[in-house]
């Protein structure tokens, strides 16, 4: 099946396009810059956002967000995780973190799948830890920061792929559609 999916996030659409393929997909790219809309929950801002673009793209798309949960901080920068990384970026994260034990953290991914009528959402989550320092050479946003059993996102390359919070949310999207 050919699937429409809507982001301006390159890193974010070969990833997308990769895991896919491991379902029968087809991914077409349709890059747009939409606006960054604020909102309490990650699931909320998806589901607004493809709201809002399902009235400019009138066929089937989905489109992706995510955030970054660090237990410590009471789950910030969480639904703000995109406006964090812009303006602090992972080494003001870790320098939020300095001196704290407590380095749990999760990546939370929010499918938006706009059917042509209806918006609906697909989560997916893992688990991890914030690395006191930047690792690895591969990735994009907090890969670099996120540890997952004791190796950074960006040290994992396309490993990444089988594990992360986006290939949860897509297998529920793909199960989903057939």
């Amino acid at each position: 099946m050919r699937l429409l999916f809507i982001t301006s996030n390159e890193g974010k659409f070969r990833e997308v396009k990769e895991i896919g393929k491991g379902y029968g997909h087809e991914i077409e790219w349709l890059r747009i810059e939409y606006e960054e809309l604020q909102g309490n929950t990650i699931e909320e801002i998806a589901k607004k956002s493809a709201d809002l673009l399902s009235k400019e793209v009138k066929k089937p798309f989905f489109l992706e967000d995510s955030g970054l949960v660090i237990h410590a901080l009471n789950g910030f920068p969480g639904p703000y995780s995109s406006y964090v990384f812009k303006t602090i970026g992972n080494k003001g994260i870790i320098k939020l973190m300095d001196g704290v034990e407590n380095r749990r953290a999760k990546f939370i991914a929010v499918i938006a799948y706009f059917d042509g009528k209806d918006v609906k959402t697909f989560k997916g989550e893992v688990e991890g830890e914030i690395a006191t320092e930047m690792r690895g050479e591969h990735g994009f946003g907090y890969d670099p920061i996120f540890l997952y059993n004791g190796r950074t996102f960006a040290e994992m390359g396309d490993e990444k792929n089988l594990v992360s919070h986006r290939r949860r949310a897509l297998e529920v999207f793909f199960s989903s559609i057939g």
